[in-house]
């Protein structure tokens, strides 16, 4: 799984040609403040998610960066002894029913509804001091004892989303995520921290990152349709605004995307790799399954 209800809510459109793909325009951001140019980003690390183990190791070859689940994924350390960057799953914004400590939190009472397009995965009140003590203390340096370089952040746009949706219940929800990834990074400060989403934290969490994700930026998942859509225009430049605003915070942070296609549609699916690197974004496009490699189609 990956992403929360944030990147599933924009309004769906159809499929595109590859050509039509690039006459979106992106919207430029001003120059920060101090009138100064900031420092260039580091390069853009080819990468990829996979959440499966089957994938030969002669198919990493083209990543530098791999997000990996942090219990179903291929040996570790022959990836690493080639120069990948690894980095482990973990949800922070819900809690999966196969994860082990389901239960646990469960019996916490913190956990709340289903996520509708994710059965099996419940919010979780990211407020209460046990979970933080549960993702610092446990889950994190579990990851990290697998072989992991880092963590991989995801669900963490699920706390704004349930203050938007009733601020007096779940009050504080915003900054209590913001603070988690404080916690991570105060607790873990060498490690290698990427955030999915979340753009209402990102102001403040942009500093503490090693990367940002942005899922979904141009093109999502219909979950209903069972296809992949175009994002709206709108949706899109703020995506870009945000994960570009995000680099001027920190100008060391990778910014990637992840975007859905049909990898049958191979112009398709190259119009989004030239649209994203004309972002200076580092892009990855796949199947929203993400339980295989899809290469990027040869020109």
């Amino acid at each position: 799984m990956i992403g929360g209800l944030i990147g599933r809510r924009a309004v769906a459109g159809g499929l595109l040609s590859g050509a039509a793909l690039l006459a979106l325009p992106s919207r430029t951001l001003r120059a920060a403040n101090s009138g100064q140019a900031p420092a260039a980003p580091a390069p853009a690390a080819p990468w990829a998610v996979y959440y499966a183990d089957a994938a030969p190791l002669a198919a990493f070859q083209p990543y530098r960066l791999l997000v990996l689940d942090s219990r179903t994924h291929p040996p570790l350390q022959p990836l690493a002894d080639r120069g990948k960057t690894l980095l482990g799953y973990l949800s922070v914004g819900e809690v999966e029913t196969h994860r082990p400590w389901f239960g646990r939190v469960k019996g916490w009472g913190i956990l709340d509804q289903e996520n509708p397009n994710w059965p099996g995965s419940f919010y979780v009140d990211v407020r209460d001091r046990r979970w933080v003590r549960l993702v610092v203390e446990e889950l994190v340096p579990a990851i990290l004892r697998e072989g992991f370089h880092g963590v991989f952040l995801d669900t963490l746009d699920n706390p704004p989303h349930l203050e938007r949706t009733d601020p007096k219940r779940w009050s504080g929800m915003t900054d209590a995520a913001a603070a988690l990834v404080r916690a991570i990074r105060r607790n873990w400060p060498d490690i290698g921290l990427m955030q999915n989403r979340a753009y209402e934290i990102l102001p403040q969490t942009a500093p503490l990152l090693s990367h940002a994700l942005g899922e979904s930026v141009y093109a999502g998942w219909d979950f209903a349709a069972k296809r992949p859509h175009r994002q709206s225009a709108e949706d899109y430049r703020f995506q870009v605004d945000a994960l570009k605003a995000a680099g001027a915070l920190n100008p060391q942070l990778g910014l990637h995307t992840l975007d859905y296609w049909t990898p049958s549609d191979a112009a398709g699916m190259r119009a989004i790799y030239d649209l994203q690197r004309a972002n200076d974004f580092s892009p990855y496009v796949a199947t929203v399954e993400l339980d295989r490699l899809i290469p990027e189609p040869p020109r």
